[in-house]
């Protein structure tokens, strides 16, 4: 898709109506994915610039809710209109704006409606206002299960196979459950009672999606940090400490809070400053403790060897699909290929960086093989000296069964009927004495 200018940013107006800065937001904010490729959560600050909190996130929410329901909506909308409207035109991006309130954010009809017609003028204004009255009149309304693209539902069929597609569908009808990372195993029963909560595995607590973090009980005494049960795997592969681990691309940090709870002298690093930020707060609220390094994996060298290094590598992050629904459109192939070569150099880079007979964990939170399983082959050809550590069936959920090769992917097929998992891989290497 050839890039566009993006849409010139009006400011916050006294004139506008109450809710239609939100959706103005919202309408950029889906330029900035569909049209643009950026992440939705890089655009959001640009996108709902002047805005207070709580319409921020409004404008947050109905960009996602459309993003995961976005084929079902141009679905509607062209059933509904004489021909096809653009794929990029502005009537059908206000449409699906009103459309998914509408149907996924229970918004009533009149107020979808009348919330994002400031948004056209002329021509496409009476057009949004005709399509939407003839959807609500036919009593229309989205399929349980969402469709996903159909060109990513094609790759992961041939991936995964079809019950892991339906199964990433029916995860991503709504946002996904709020997953803990308990500081101290041990507190797994009593906080579960606490905070209401499941245990899916001990030091591990999940909640339904929409609960207030910062209200929590255990939150302001750092019991616990907020991270997908699938993305605390690649730490625990780690085991306890008793010597110094580098956990590489840290941000936002919580393998980092793993490691250090787990007893290991850590050293997080990671190139964005203003993400690590997140982890010190994070180090402070927990009582934790890290030597944090703002600094490029691929110029940085450290002063001696590691014992244990985990490396949860930049990736495409469409295991993450749940969270972040604008990965279905924007990891396309070229992406998935600039981040697998990426991938490549860290681990060649940190292994490197390993003392003789330890152990680094290579992970991505990516469901394409050539983020995963690939890499494993690759880099085992390359490095003689390393050696697969097979992952064993105790140390994850009886759930998520290592691969007879060794290592572990989570799939949205786990945990189906309790909230779904994210998609990791994860692989451990040992380095030969």
């Amino acid at each position: 898709m050839l890039a566009r200018p993006a849409p010139k940013r009006r400011p916050v107006s006294s004139a506008d109506a109450p809710g239609v800065p939100a959706r103005r937001a919202a309408l950029r904010l889906l330029d900035a994915v569909l049209r643009r490729g950026l992440a939705l959560e890089s655009a959001l600050d640009g996108a709902a610039q002047g805005l207070p909190p709580a319409d921020r996130g409004l404008a947050h929410a109905i960009a996602a809710e459309v993003l995961r329901r976005l084929s079902d909506l141009d679905t509607l909308i062209d059933s509904a209109t004489a021909r096809p409207l653009p794929h990029d035109a502005k009537a059908r991006f206000v449409l699906r704006i009103a459309l998914a309130q509408a149907f996924g954010l229970g918004t009533p009809h009149h107020a979808a409606i009348a919330t994002v017609l400031p948004l056209v003028d002329g021509g496409p204004r009476k057009l949004v206002h005709g399509v939407f009255g003839t959807l609500m009149r036919q009593n229309a309304a989205l399929p349980e299960i969402p469709a996903l693209p159909p060109g990513l539902a094609t790759r992961w069929r041939k991936s995964w196979g079809a019950p892991m597609v339906e199964a990433a569908a029916r995860a991503i009808a709504a946002p996904p459950p709020l997953d803990l990372r308990l500081r101290d195993a041990d507190d797994t029963a009593s906080l579960a009672e606490a905070l209401q909560a499941q245990s899916l595995m001990p030091g591990h607590l999940r909640l339904p999606a929409g609960a207030s973090v910062p209200d929590l009980p255990g939150f302001a005494e750092g019991r616990w940090w907020v991270q997908d049960l699938a993305a605390s795997l690649p730490a625990q592969l780690l085991g306890s400490g008793g010597g110094r681990a580098l956990d590489l691309c840290a941000a936002p940090g919580g393998k980092t809070l793993q490691l250090a709870a787990a007893g290991w002298d850590v050293t997080a690093l990671d190139i964005s400053e203003s993400r690590l930020a997140r982890l010190s707060d994070n180090l402070a609220r927990t009582a934790l403790s890290a030597e944090i390094v703002v600094a490029d994996a691929l110029q940085w060298e450290p002063e001696t060897p590691f014992d244990a290094i985990l490396l949860d590598a930049p990736c495409s992050a469409t295991g993450i699909f749940r969270r972040h629904p604008d990965v279905l459109y924007r990891a396309r192939s070229a992406i998935i290929a600039e981040t697998a070569e990426l991938q490549a150099k860290l681990l060649a880079r940190a292994s490197g960086w390993l003392r003789p007979g330890g152990r680094i964990v290579y992970a991505t939170c990516s469901l394409e093989p050539a983020e995963g399983e690939s890499q494993v082959a690759a880099f085992l050809k390359a490095h003689p000296d390393f050696a697969i550590d097979p992952v064993q069936a105790g140390e994850a959920p009886p759930e998520i069964a290592p691969d007879p090769a060794g290592w572990l992917r989570t799939l949205p097929t786990m945990f189906a009927d309790k909230g779904a998992l994210d998609g990791f891989f994860m692989a451990r290497f040992v380095r030969a004495n």
